[in-house]
């Protein structure tokens, strides 16, 4: 036996497994003991022992605390197949303890590997000497790795599952954007500037609050960098994603008003009782506030813990009118009453069937008996309202509808012709403008009759029709 030989491979063994050595030794002192359990073909566990000597590799065997005096060489073929095989799985096991010792101790670190392959669509991914998988509920939607792509992830979990090691990894976790930031910010891994709160669609959009503990450093500045050099890194690694950083404030009003950025809000109305926020933007921020699909409300009500609720001034009034009727139809009730509920944030008949009866009673200081017929009538106006919403919701619709096929047949040529079949400019403009069907044939009537024209009122209502109500008949 080259005892110097086996000591340079389990030297090497140790090394680029990260094993102790002292473990692989004792795995071959055991495998030594199974071979010789298995040439004597006997099942007592004590009946030999091995020892190896770590530093020159002597071999020593016993059988009954005597020493063996015949050699391994002699137990023949089956023996030694026997001790390989448990020297295999020994190692194996020892293997698969020391990758989860050291991949447990650094869950939540960001890693980088290589892409393998997709298996049932999870990616597999080389990190170290190990194999990790990244889900498909933990990928960014849309974003694709070949085979040698470097992959920049965040290590999520480790499980030990039976005979192997199971390695999770995730882009589109949260975490992932924050140990991000720790990279790119010193500021943030030091814990000089704190992420307060963050919420994330993986591969659209993500909103973070931040705040310093240091008056001298602009929290917001310094994870943007100069000319946004820090966060243009972020975005690279991320593919796009769309980065909010907002400005941190223990004040609920200021925060959400700062996380419905970069829409500018009139006025916040909070309601403690139901956890939600009320916002009134202008018409012309509430597309932008509402974001494209919801998405920057909804962030935004993640980011601040507020249910939020968008509205014009125009509806904001309307449902505190319709409150205010409703309230005051009842006797013994006053403006008082309504201006404290308007205070405590509740601002529709809505709200007033939402927190019940018991919040009246103690918030209004009215009785029980009161408190119920309040809610039951506005839970009836409230249903009134809302089948009024319904209706007005599918007449826009309808009215959308009807201006993207005006806008639509007018791009292909088929919209409005006029007498000599020329399209007819200030009926096309008007539909794709959204103007009704009777103004604009009202303003084609005014300037046909002033230039002697041969067509009549009715034929331009009929063009107009043909553009606005034809559409919403096919659709």
């Amino acid at each position: 036996m080259n005892t110097a030989e086996m000591m340079r491979i389990l030297d090497s063994i140790a090394r680029d497994r990260n094993i102790d050595k002292s473990l692989l030794v004792t795995d071959l002192e055991q495998a030594m003991v199974s071979a010789a359990r298995r040439y004597f073909n006997t099942l007592d566990t004590e009946e030999f022992t091995c020892t190896l000597d770590p530093l020159n590799g002597e071999m020593q065997l016993f059988r009954h605390g005597e020493p063996l005096e015949m050699p391994p060489e002699a137990f023949g073929r089956i023996a030694a197949q026997t001790f390989k095989q448990v020297m295999i799985q020994r190692f194996r096991e020892d293997e698969r303890n020391s990758i989860f010792d050291e991949f447990s101790k650094r869950v939540g670190e960001i890693v980088t590997g290589t892409a393998q392959r997709y298996e049932g669509g999870s990616l597999v991914v080389t990190i170290d000497r190990a194999e990790a998988f990244m889900p498909r509920s933990e990928q960014i939607p849309g974003e694709q790795f070949a085979a040698g792509d470097r992959v920049r992830c965040l290590l999520l979990d480790v499980r030990d599952v039976g005979s192997q090691v199971k390695i999770v990894l995730s882009r589109s976790h949260p975490d992932f954007i924050k140990r991000l930031f720790e990279v790119e910010v010193p500021e943030v891994a030091e814990r000089i500037i704190e992420v307060k709160a963050m919420a994330r669609e993986a591969g659209y959009r993500t909103k973070l609050a931040v705040s310093s503990i240091d008056s001298k450093v602009d929290a917001v500045g310094a994870c943007v960098g100069v000319r946004g050099s820090r966060i243009k890194n972020i975005v690279d690694e991320l593919n796009g994603e769309k980065i909010d950083i907002v400005r941190w404030n223990e004040s609920s009003q200021i925060l959400i008003g700062n996380a419905l950025k970069p829409a500018e809000v009139a006025e916040i109305s909070l309601c403690f009782e139901l956890g939600r926020a009320t916002v009134v933007v202008r018409d012309d921020q509430l597309s932008l506030a509402i974001g494209k699909r919801g998405q920057n409300v909804r962030l935004a009500a993640r980011l601040t813990g507020w249910d939020v609720d968008i509205l014009t001034p125009e509806e904001f009034n309307k449902g505190l009118e319709i409150m205010s009727e409703t309230l005051l139809s009842v006797e013994g009730m006053t403006e008082v009453h309504v201006d404290r509920l308007a205070a405590l944030g509740m601002v529709s008949v809505f709200d007033v069937e939402e927190v019940g009866v018991e919040v009246l009673v103690t918030e209004l200081e009215i009785e029980t008996p009161v408190a119920e017929h309040l809610v039951e009538i506005c839970s009836a106006r409230a249903k009134v309202a809302a089948e009024q919403q319904q209706k007005d919701k599918e007449a826009a619709e309808l009215r959308r509808r009807a201006e993207e096929e005006a806008a639509r047949r007018l791009l292909s040529g088929e919209a409005a012709e006029g007498p000599e079949g020329d399209v007819d400019p200030e009926v096309a403009v008007a539909a794709i403008l959204g103007a009704g069907a009777a103004s604009a044939a009202e303003a084609k009537t005014e300037d046909e009759n002033a230039e002697g024209g041969e067509a009549d009122a009715a034929d331009a209502e009929a063009r107009a029709a043909d553009i606005l109500g034809n559409s919403s008949g096919q659709d």
